[in-house]
């Protein structure tokens, strides 16, 4: 398995399982099933609320000896309701208790949004704070010393644009790591790729094959299926792959790390063997030509009605 090395010699699988909308259940099996298949790094989250199963799932699998615990990634994001800088690290040793770790691998921040304490989702726009109020660099210094605590070895950042990068790589103590980003060919963010790749902070790719099952509210009518792009059907035909392994190989072959989420052994199984198909240059060049800057997680759902964020001053493009 490919990894993606850290400033510190530490290196991560490029190829995950992501657990966002893994059903409680289904999701301990998976994590069980995935261990023992091979699978050695897993992406949590607070907000997905799956973590106790998971740390389930970690604690068998460590105990009977399926896998060591430095064998393992783990990764796990901030919710945005625990960005003051009080809040951190409790929110931080809440994830640490449910998985049944003494640390993570990677923590990041979910988004660059800041919901009042106490509310899960924000109804309206009053439950949440602006960026000039409470800041991306205080909930970051706050980051920072969680790594000066041992309680995670790297953090980093999700749904950040190249202007946030930015502004912590130029005020931060510890720049970030990982900057985690809804990426596959219908939104390739080459300019992010670059500028990533200038500034030493790797990539992860959420949503590699379109997430056809995230929640209907966040569909819109008619939107374009990943999975059904005639050119991925005959990429993944002239392979011998399926179409979701060319777009897990295509987030693989651009040097980012991926993680497919599936519950269903067969398809985990599938995904794992997408580290080893391989694209040709011509491959990758007729996908580059489907780039639609097309976001499946556009982020709406942080803007009702008179909120501090809309999709211009998020997404910054």
């Amino acid at each position: 398995m490919k990894t993606l090395q850290f400033g510190n010699g530490d290196q991560m699988p490029i190829l995950g399982l992501g657990t966002w909308k893994s059903a409680p259940g289904d999701v301990y099996r998976a994590v069980k099933e995935a261990l023992r298949l091979g699978y050695r790094h897993i992406d949590c989250a607070a907000i997905y609320g799956n973590e106790p199963e998971i740390g389930q799932a970690l604690h068998e699998s460590f105990k009977e000896g399926v896998v060591h615990r430095d064998q393992m990634w783990i990764t796990s994001k901030l919710w945005n309701n625990s960005h003051a800088s009080e809040d951190v690290q409790p929110a931080l040793e809440k994830t640490l208790a449910d998985l049944h770790l003494g640390y993570l691998d990677l923590y990041l921040i979910h988004w660059p949004v800041v919901i009042k304490k106490g509310v899960v989702f924000p109804e309206s726009a009053k439950d949440l704070i602006g960026l000039d109020v409470l800041p991306i660099s205080e909930t970051w210094k706050a980051m920072e010393g969680l790594v000066d605590k041992s309680l995670c070895r790297h953090i980093g950042v999700s749904n950040f644009s190249i202007a946030k990068l930015q502004a912590l790589l130029d005020n931060a103590k510890l720049k970030p790591e990982m900057n985690q980003i809804e990426l596959h060919p219908y939104l390739q963010q080459s300019a992010m790729l670059d500028f990533c790749s200038k500034n030493g902070i790797h990539l992860t790719a959420y949503s590699p094959l379109g997430s056809s099952d995230r929640p209907p509210g966040m569909k819109v009518k008619g939107e374009p299926v990943l999975l059904q792009e005639p050119l991925i059907a005959t990429i993944a035909k002239r392979c011998g792959a399926t179409q979701a392994q060319v777009l897990i190989s295509w987030a693989i072959h651009r040097g980012t790390a991926v993680i497919p989420k599936s519950v269903n052994p067969e398809r985990m199984k599938q995904n794992l063997g997408a580290a080893e198909v391989s694209l040709t240059q011509n491959d990758m060049e007729e996908l580059a030509g489907l780039d639609r800057n097309r976001r499946y997680v556009s982020g709406d759902f942080w803007s009702p009605e008179g909120s501090p964020y809309t999709a211009a001053n998020l997404w910054e493009e």
